[in-house]
């Protein structure tokens, strides 16, 4: 089978003529190694001979027989031209791929595009893909079953204040599916879940995948979990590269925007890679606005109904939307401008309470409640400072700090070691997955860290996980290998990221 590789792929490109287009192809594949100095001249006799267009918008422009002897090596260039390119005899081709073939290899790539040129809904969709991934994966037929995402795997307005209850809905909804399998049940929800950043977290499993699926849940107020936002959860469940562009997607802001703020329809569309059209409707507040403040009540008699009047009558001057909690007694968050919410509270002398505020003003507010609270709400209040102090935290500045084990807790046997990321784009999901490969032919648990963000320690035996690190070209990555491949694992990581993991070495 003839091999293709993204850099081998060029999308959205312009050219007028057909001659162009052909000289486009002859020239990359001359760059690339493939063909000598002059092939381009075999190609045009070829057209002339007989056109080489083959049918739904696709060409396939190659050497004639008398200039074999000037192809180096086996090689493909494919272009993609969004706008199409006369062909002759009106026909109009949007993906045209350069071939030099040193025999008739060029013939293996013909049964390989039987299923796109049969299929005109596929070939539409190769005039028009931006996601290089993709595409490569349709043209060579790797998409063995292409990935569906059921409108009912999209769950909004949850009224639940708990991230476990998000992971394990969307767990539930993927073995309804028979997607996977308890073990992944399990993981999911014995694992921490990822802060993928502005309230979205994501998670999944290394055991019990069956196929590839999705399941995203949204709360419908934010809330905080370990002093990071949670609005919404992302379960993935992942066998082969087919979902690797779903992945990569996943990290881009206009899929985020439309995860914290749209109607399923328009999230279903986002995920699948197709555009978005902005609405004139009032959107959601972003998740990166909320301010989370934290203060304890001075007040002798706790929150009876005169102080908590006064705490309402000071959340009523903002527009924010704004709930609060009593921490200290685990209750679940309520309207902070609700009068009698807030005395059900019961709160008394010493708890904390939690308030988060969304909106332009939340900030002020926060810092607002946080003066009123400290003054006492129009009472008396101790001199003796609290035992915590209060705090007030914008949640979209805040730092992701590691919620597993600190050093001092790793393994005594465990082996470290940093390596610096040179493939320049970073590690989307093809290289992504060739790291998880290399980490998974080791009898050793792996965990990751990306320095440069601080984030958590994930596992490296996770696809999804690694992408969401956000990993680009200079990235130092953290590599923890405890078991009893653990030096072994290290040294392949190693090797591994120094070739370049699937992409050539970096600069």
């Amino acid at each position: 089978m003839l091999e293709l590789s993204e850099s081998n792929i060029h999308l959205n490109i312009s050219a007028e003529t057909k001659q162009q287009a052909i000289e486009m192809a002859a020239r990359a594949l001359e760059t690339a190694g493939n063909v000598e100095s002059g092939y381009l001249q075999g190609m045009l006799a070829r057209e002339q001979q007989t056109s080489t267009f083959l049918g739904n918008g696709i060409a396939i422009p190659h050497g004639t027989l008398e200039t074999r002897d000037m192809v180096k090596k086996t090689g493909v260039q494919v272009f993609q031209f969004p706008q199409g390119i006369e062909w002759g005899e009106g026909n109009i081709a949007y993906v045209v791929i350069g071939i030099a073939a040193r025999s008739d290899e060029h013939l293996a790539l013909l049964r390989q595009l039987t299923h796109v040129l049969g299929d005109e809904d596929t070939a539409a969709k190769l005039s028009t893909l931006t996601d290089v991934a993709q595409f490569r994966a349709i043209l060579m037929g790797e998409t063995t079953e292409d990935f569906t995402l059921p409108k009912e795997n999209i769950r909004l307005d949850v009224d639940t204040q708990s991230l476990l209850t998000l992971v394990a809905m969307n767990a539930g909804q993927l073995q309804a599916q028979s997607a996977v399998e308890n073990s992944f049940v399990s993981e999911v929800v014995g694992n921490a879940a990822l802060p993928l950043g502005k309230g979205l977290w994501v998670t999944d499993a290394v055991s019990g995948n069956v196929k590839n699926a999705l399941a995203f849940s949204r709360a419908k107020t934010i809330f905080s979990h370990n002093g990071k936002p949670v609005k919404g959860v992302i379960t993935v469940s992942a066998v082969n590269d087919t979902i690797n562009p779903i992945l990569t997607r996943l990290l881009e802001e206009n899929v985020q925007t439309a995860l914290l703020n749209r109607n399923s329809t328009e999230i279903l569309t986002a995920l699948l890679g197709g555009e978005v059209a902005v609405s004139d409707q009032t959107q959601a507040t972003p998740i990166s606005s909320a301010v989370v403040g934290t203060f304890t009540i001075r007040n002798e008699h706790g929150l009876h109904a005169r102080p908590s009047a006064v705490l309402v009558n000071e959340v009523k001057k903002f527009a924010a939307k704004i709930t609060v909690q009593n921490i200290t007694r685990g209750s679940e968050p309520v309207s902070a401008k609700s009068l009698m919410k807030i005395v059900a509270l019961g709160v008394i002398q010493g708890h904390r309470l939690r308030f988060v505020a969304e909106g332009d003003d939340a900030k002020q507010a926060i810092e607002a409640l946080g003066q009123v609270i400290a003054e006492g709400l129009g009472e008396n209040v101790s001199s003796v400072p609290p035992a915590e102090p209060d705090t007030i935290e914008v949640m979209g500045e805040q730092t992701l700090a590691p919620e597993v084990a600190e050093d001092n807790g790793l393994p005594s046997d465990a082996i470290e070691a940093v390596f610096v990321i040179n493939n320049e784009h970073g590690l989307h999901a093809r290289p992504s997955a060739v790291l998880v490969n290399e980490v998974k032919k080791y009898n050793a648990s792996v965990a990751v860290q990306n320095l440069d963000r601080d984030s958590q320690l994930v596992s490296a035996k996770s696809l999804m996980k690694i992408v969401a690190l956000g990993v680009v070209k200079g990235s130092r990555l953290r590599f923890v290998a405890t078991g009893e491949q653990a030096k072994e694992a290290i040294d392949g990581i190693r090797l591994a990221i120094e070739s370049g993991l699937g992409e050539g070495k970096g600069e």
